[in-house]
């Protein structure tokens, strides 16, 4: 089994929590913004690495996304 294998995914919960986020945000993220998931029968799954490097891209900012102003 190689590394990629064996990396662990992290659950909606575990990325919300990580990000400091609500789980609803990222299921809106998967869905709408194409998010870096895996479905896994009904649960999703993602590398923490994977979403933080899609965040950092500005791929979770749009017109889908509301933002407070500065």
């Amino acid at each position: 089994m190689d590394d990629a294998t064996r990396e662990r995914r992290a659950s909606v919960d575990e990325i919300a929590k990580y990000l400091g986020i609500k789980r609803h945000m990222v299921y809106g993220w998967i869905e709408r913004k194409n998010m870096p998931a895996h479905r896994l029968g009904s649960l999703w799954k993602s590398r923490k690495e994977d979403v933080v490097d899609w965040i950092r891209d500005g791929q979770a900012t749009g017109p889908n996304v509301s933002r407070k102003p500065r």
